[in-house]
């Protein structure tokens, strides 16, 4: 496995899974492709210039606290996957932080108009992220925050074997690097144990 890569998995019936380091210049075509679509209006990236979607990368690439991943099947980008340390986010505001918690957001790509639906497909790919997060970082808990109005994540991740959290709002940042609105979000947490038993 390259440097690039940080964990590949052959999921069986469905191909192989990958997690790559993003390269904020080289994939900020295919990340500005879906992130300005309206599927991921949730993501908050949709009104953003190629350029201004890969200078974002290009800043969390300084960061010790935050990563960013393209989730790749059988060598094709088929999702984006963001890494956090909660106590250095502002979810950190809205729960009790716990050794060993982990942050993830999730943005899987749309469906091929010719492929039509996937079944298995979120799952699969979930299972990869929560394999590498879990087992590979050596990670307790993960926490997500999808938009409360993003039923469709929701229902994902809790179908995943997720456990809802408390309906929060995430408070606006505001500084030179980095601005997020305020944000109404569902907290839900996977334990290692729930994820991986036995």
């Amino acid at each position: 496995m390259s440097d690039l890569y940080v964990h590949k998995q052959e999921v069986d019936g469905f191909g192989t899974v990958a997690v790559r380091r993003l390269d904020a210049q080289a994939d900020a075509g295919v990340v500005h492709g879906w992130v300005r679509a309206e599927r991921a209006a949730f993501w908050g990236m949709n009104g953003l210039t190629q350029d201004q979607v890969a200078d974002i990368y290009a800043h969390m690439d300084t960061l010790d606290t935050h990563h960013a991943y393209l989730l790749e099947k059988d060598g094709e980008p088929v999702g984006l996957l963001q890494t956090y340390e909660p106590e250095a986010d502002r979810v950190s505001e809205c729960y009790t932080v716990e050794p060993g918690d982990i942050g993830v957001h999730l943005l899987l790509a749309p469906a091929d108009a010719t492929a039509g639906a996937r079944a298995g497909w979120s799952s699969a790919l979930l299972g990869a992220v929560a394999a590498y997060v879990l087992v590979v970082l050596d990670r307790r808990r993960v926490v997500v925050d999808p938009d409360v109005r993003n039923e469709k994540a929701i229902a994902r991740f809790l179908r995943q074997g997720f456990v809802a959290g408390e309906r929060v709002v995430l408070p606006e940042i505001d500084l030179p690097d980095v601005y997020l609105p305020e944000k109404h979000a569902q907290l839900a947490f996977l334990r290692r144990e729930v994820a991986f038993p036995g």
